[in-house]
């Protein structure tokens, strides 16, 4: 039987300056900072806003919500862009959305009916099915005005700004985790399963056998993507076969497979702290990105899960991150014997299911100095943005393609696996 298909993957922020380091150990004083720091958001009132000044007071609502971000110390250089695709280039006209523009827009509008669902059926919101139609109605309504003025709303048109404008018209509404209860049970059901994956991983001796169906638990896991619109449908019906998945992987070699070269420098390096930026729940986080963690920790690595602060589609958060390991730890402190004492949970800053380097938490950013492999998991991450960028220090980019878009810009199959990995 095939178990290599168990995969996650995700990531998180922590404190600097609430408690000092010298007088508490790192994990405690990121578990105070971030559980404040979550707290201190929620407590935020959400601006109201009218018809007519729609997408100005959205704007600014979630221009300002990064405002306190700072850069990834391990950026290479001030040349970093996050998004990977270009969607226009100087030549073309502001004003007329481009094909890459439309593509993307269309993507996010095929969205709308998913999220819609799960709002409606968001008991912790008042009237939800009335203000999921009314979310439907306006994301789509911005969406609409994109594709006839890409310029017309003052900021740069990119994936961020979309992502971002979807996530506060949610909260605008009251919604803040619509995707909680598929959250929930997928968490579950991957802990229930996450012993016998870590047993089937440790019972190869080869260890670069081993680090390769670590990597294919990565893949596999990582197909729980509720961004993804085929496979939030097939979730909607009956799930997704984990097992199942784990057997179809698309042949090597993949569309970008540099496995064969970081297995290479696995045997030959010892990187004493690396740094995941974790995706998504379920059996992406517990079966596949903790058991390769695990097998970090085993060979002596410290090692950081840099998670969102703040849900977004169903990629696992700190406060949910902190939770799942609570519960798969013993009484020793222990994950399947071997210690979590090396392992931090932080708490990134980000909000998105895609990520800016150039805005983290101030505390993530003093947490990395002194990492020496970084590694960013699931396609939101580490191919739609961050593909090609460079760091100080090794990097790994992990992820299965999933959007058709991304797809045709890679000249890849869909569901093909990208492992990327570079070495300084």
């Amino acid at each position: 039987m095939h178990h290599n298909l168990f995969c996650a993957e995700k990531m998180v922020t922590v404190s600097m300056g609430i408690v000092s380091p010298t007088l508490c150990s790192p994990s405690i004083s990121l578990y105070v900072y971030a559980s404040s720091l979550t707290l201190s958001c929620k407590a935020k009132t959400i601006h109201q806003f009218t018809k007519s000044s729609v997408h100005s007071k959205l704007l600014e609502e979630a221009m300002g919500s990064t405002s306190q971000l700072v850069p990834l110390p391990l950026l290479a250089n001030d040349k970093y862009t996050a998004s990977t695709i270009p969607w226009r280039f100087p030549s073309d006209d502001p004003h007329i959305p481009t094909a890459t523009e439309l593509s993307w827009i269309n993507l996010l509008h095929n969205t709308i009916p998913t999220f819609k669902k799960h709002a409606e059926s968001d008991a912790s919101v008042p009237d939800a099915a009335d203000k999921a139609e009314t979310f439907a109605q306006r994301y789509a309504r911005i969406l609409e005005d994109f594709k006839k003025d890409p310029a017309g709303q003052g900021e740069p048109l990119d994936i961020f700004l979309l992502c971002r404008l979807r996530e506060q018209v949610l909260r605008e509404l009251g919604f803040s985790d619509i995707f909680k209860k598929i959250k929930d049970v997928e968490n579950t059901n991957a802990m229930s399963l996450f012993e016998n994956v870590v047993r089937l991983n440790d019972a190869i001796e080869d260890e670069e056998k081993r680090l390769e169906n670590l990597v294919r638990g990565i893949f596999a896991g990582n197909i729980f993507d509720l961004g993804a619109t085929q496979l939030a449908e097939a979730f909607s019906k009956d799930g997704v076969s984990f097992l199942s998945t784990c057997q179809n992987l698309v042949p090597r070699p993949w569309i970008i497979d540099d496995l064969e070269t970081f297995k290479v420098n696995w045997s030959k390096k010892s990187w004493k702290k690396v740094i995941i930026f974790v995706d998504n729940s379920g059996a992406d986080i517990i079966l596949g990105i903790l058991p390769f963690a695990r097998e970090l920790l085993r060979r002596g690595s410290q090692v950081i899960l840099a998670a969102n602060e703040l849900p977004s589609l169903n990629d696992v958060t700190y406060s949910e991150l902190t939770e799942i390991i609570s519960r798969l730890k013993d009484e020793e402190g222990c994950l399947m014997g071997v210690s979590t004492s090396n392992l931090l949970i932080a708490n990134s800053g980000n909000e998105l299911p895609i990520i800016d380097l150039t805005r983290v938490s101030q505390e993530l950013a003093y947490l990395t100095n002194d990492v020496d492999l970084v590694i960013l998991e699931g396609m939101g991450r580490g191919i739609e943005t961050n593909l090609y960028a460079q760091f100080k220090c090794d990097s790994l980019k992990i992820a299965m393609v999933k959007h058709p878009e991304v797809a045709e810009f890679l000249g890849s199959r869909l569901y093909d696996c990208v492992i990327k990995y570079d070495a300084v």
